[in-house]
């Protein structure tokens, strides 16, 4: 299944792009579901899949209903605990959904619909109406997060422990964790574990939604770097609310001039990385079916034709383009490896890396270079920490945690430098680490 998560900077008509989207995959004969938390004029409130039109399907996610059902279920687990406490149950009736329960209920949706019960309805595009651009990055990042919370939290080895726990508790003075509770950790990592497949798939990208003017530079600029950070692939950058480029109205000229420097300095950052596609301005709020599917076919886009089919910038198919589903599998990460020649035992410590070749650095131990590209990244807002066997890194406001590789785990850290928008990390391999050959 395709996968395009809609997002932007706020007050950009974001949501409005993902529904002109899924409607126009519809009408082009894709089977399409539009999840998304906001009311659409002209399409059902349902909580459910609801036919909108031929094709198209859209479900609301209810983040209060989510978060009622699951603390009442997370309550039914607890029961003995809160009699031992002699505490009191909530009813469903006085819950108030908390900060941050909209994110979750969003996860849970996006399980349904990638190997959940919505899953065997037979979508062929599932368009995703994510929040506001920065919150969106946090929000795709979290399913890793919180599977590494949990491994920490309640290590899964540990559960072969569970026949001693008994004479651990009296040892130790305290209760030790019950059974429901690492099941219930394995079924939330389960779910998580699934999202964050989708999230990676090759098949699921990014189209961001802006608004040209220098409020939406400075948030694509900043958001560009925490996207490379995450690695998370943008296809289209949906210019929204373009106005007129010829009108006799001065003022109304001046904005449409603003408008296209804009654009225009966004084809050199974007293209050919991702489409571009300017929607115009339709004079007043789009509202109903009709309204979306004027945006879509006024859309006008560029797109740039891959390697060995011509090459070069072409028209899109409006807002329909880059939908094309493509091969399925886990997308490569972000980063690679340079190294100018293999040291003993390299062979099978780097699996899946892509190595690069690349000159030697002079004379000395063989050096390995973890590149990772962080476009418009300055280096006084970089930190860089190696914590055992994993990288803190730190651009901004965003903040990844990444695994190193088996090889790179032998080897200790001996510099780092951000050039050219890409940040170089050099591993020297440790002799007493490096395995030997015989």
């Amino acid at each position: 299944m395709r996968t395009v998560l809609v997002t932007g900077p706020g007050g950009v008509g974001r949501t409005t792009v993902a529904a002109a989207t899924a409607l126009a995959a519809a009408r082009r004969g894709r089977r399409t579901l539009l999840l998304t938390a906001d009311g659409i004029p002209g399409f059902p409130d349902g909580t459910e899949p609801t036919e909108v039109t031929d094709g198209l399907w859209s479900a609301r996610i209810d983040s209060g209903e989510h978060f009622r059902s699951e603390l009442l279920a997370l309550q039914d687990q607890a029961s003995a605990v809160l009699d031992l406490l002699g505490g009191n149950r909530l009813d469903g009736e006085e819950l108030t959904e908390l900060p941050g329960s909209c994110e979750l209920a969003l996860l849970h949706t996006l399980r349904r619909a990638a190997e959940g019960d919505w899953s065997r309805r037979g979508h062929e595009l599932l368009v995703v109406d994510l929040p506001p651009l920065r919150e969106a990055i946090a929000l795709l990042a979290l399913p890793g997060q919180l599977r590494r919370y949990l491994r920490r939290l309640l290590p899964p080895e540990r559960q072969a422990a569970r026949a001693l726990r008994p004479m651990l508790a009296q040892l130790a003075g305290v209760p030790m964790p019950a059974q429901w509770l690492y099941e219930a950790a394995a079924r939330r990592d389960a779910e998580l574990a699934a999202v964050q497949a989708l999230i990676e798939d090759r098949n699921t990208t990014l189209r961001l939604v802006a608004e040209p003017g220098p409020a939406a530079e400075d948030a694509l600029r900043t958001a560009r770097t925490g996207l490379a950070l995450h690695g998370l692939r943008v296809d289209t950058l949906a210019v929204n609310r373009v106005l007129p480029r010829h009108s006799a109205d001065p003022w109304f000229a001046a904005l449409a001039a603003q408008q296209q420097k804009t654009v225009e300095r966004w084809y050199e950052e974007w293209v050919p990385g991702a489409a571009l596609c300017e929607v115009p301005h339709l004079g007043r709020d789009p509202r109903g079916l009709d309204d979306l599917t004027r945006l879509d076919t006024a859309a006008a886009c560029t797109v740039f034709e891959a390697a060995g089919t011509g090459g070069g910038l072409f028209e899109g198919d409006g807002l329909a383009a880059e939908l094309d589903a493509r091969s399925p599998g886990r997308a490569d990460d972000p980063w690679w490896i340079e190294s100018p020649d293999v040291p003993d035992g390299f062979d099978g410590l780097l699996p899946g890396a892509r190595i690069v070749t690349a000159p030697p650095a002079g004379d000395g131990d063989p050096v390995l270079v973890w590149c990772l590209p962080l476009p418009g990244a300055v280096k006084k807002d970089l930190q860089l920490v190696r914590r055992g066997d994993e990288l803190l890194l730190t651009v901004g406001p965003f903040h990844r945690i990444v695994p190193l590789e088996s090889g790179l785990r032998r080897c200790t850290v001996s510099g780092a430098a951000l050039t050219d928008g890409v940040l170089r990390v050099r591993f020297t391999p440790d002799p007493g680490l490096w395995p030997r050959t015989g």
